[in-house]
């Protein structure tokens, strides 16, 4: 390997290792020959791409987002829009548009146009809400996301109200779905290491300083909102086409809190924690639903409505009061040779140093 190719490989060495501990529990979970877990499997990676998304915004901007639920709705939605037949769509969503009733396209193509549709939202979204800052643009985005839930709930002819919609292609395999999981991981990565994604995170440490060194934080806030809008929106499509059902609930306080409580647990600050936190609590949840059905383990009974909820949001909380970084803090994986004699304090700005 040539010194080029050495450097290049250490420089990207957190991607790269997130990249085979995903195909590592991909392949964890589709060898067994199992249909259900290859199933689960589908669903952690979705979760992967879904608190990536999360973390391209919140991590880098320091801003706490609650309306990110809304843009993997609107994709999941613009998927079923993309890819129902027309005679299903003639008879359940008599209100959209001709162009929309007619489309069918290909499922792959449908997740790109639905994940640029949830860009464009977050743009729209973003140009006034990127403005504020603090505990009022949470609250702003919060708005959001009751805004969606409330339209989409009483769009009936459009979104099918608030029942299920039914329908949409199914047929997702695990492997594409970590080909996306994989995809997502590098775009946050170009982002941390890009400009815009500095100057971010100096926005995000010292506000007045940066602006006075000419560092817009609207702007560079603003890019990190609609690039994280469509990474969840890649999530919201490949969710839709997972379940083959979708309805607004399914896209609104119980998801946001959990995916949040995916990213606390993981790492706010840390793109490695946000993959990792996924997995973990992805598979905990499983977990945790499977002892619910099985009822009486060693005595005691498990067989509780919601115990797998309150579980992860005590867990939550255990987690804001004794570990507010997260499991990685501001670590991020690195091949073991970079490692030695870096403390935490040193990893904190490691991103910063790399650009």
């Amino acid at each position: 390997m040539t010194p080029s190719t050495s450097a290049l490989v250490a420089r990207h060495a957190t991607p790269l290792l997130l990249a085979g501990l995903l195909v590592l529990v991909a392949m964890g979970f589709s060898l067994t020959g199992s249909s259900v877990l290859s199933r689960i499997g589908t669903g952690i990676m979705i979760n992967v791409i879904l608190v990536t998304g999360f973390y391209i915004f919140i991590g880098n901007s320091g801003v706490l987002s609650f309306g990110h639920m809304a843009f993997v709705g609107m994709s999941a939605y613009m998927t079923a829009w993309l890819t129902l037949r027309p005679m299903m769509k003639a008879m359940m969503l008599k209100g959209l548009p001709e162009v929309l009733q007619q489309a069918q396209v290909e499922p792959f193509l449908a997740v790109l146009l639905s994940a640029l549709f949830a860009a464009l939202a977050a743009l729209l979204a973003g140009a006034v809400i990127m403005r504020l800052s603090g505990i009022a643009s949470a609250i702003a985005t919060f708005a959001v996301l009751a805004i969606f839930n409330t339209v989409y709930s009483n769009a009936g002819p459009i979104t099918g109200g608030v029942g299920s919609l039914v329908g949409i292609p199914t047929g997702l395999k695990i492997w594409h779905v970590t080909g996306f999981a994989i995809l997502a991981v590098f775009i946050a990565w170009a982002h941390i290491n890009s400009a815009s994604g500095l100057a971010l995170r100096a926005v995000r440490d010292e506000e007045i300083a940066a602006e006075a060194v000419g560092i817009s934080g609207y702007r560079v806030r603003l890019l990190a909102f609609v690039l994280s809008a469509f990474v969840c929106g890649i999530a919201g499509s490949l969710q839709a086409r997972h379940l083959g059902v979708i309805r607004p609930d399914a896209f609104y306080l119980a998801a946001t809190f959990l995916a949040l409580s995916m990213l606390i647990i993981g790492g706010v600050y840390s793109l490695s924690g946000a993959v990792v936190g996924a997995i973990l609590l992805s598979v905990l949840i499983e977990v945790l639903v499977w002892l619910e059905g099985v009822g009486r383990v060693g005595g005691f009974n498990l067989a509780i409505p919601g115990i797998a909820d309150f579980l992860v949001a005590a867990l939550t909380c255990v987690f804001l009061v004794k570990r507010p970084l997260g499991l990685f803090g501001h670590f991020e994986l690195g091949w073991p040779k970079a490692l030695p004699g870096r403390d935490a304090s040193n990893m904190s700005s490691r991103h910063e140093t790399q650009s």
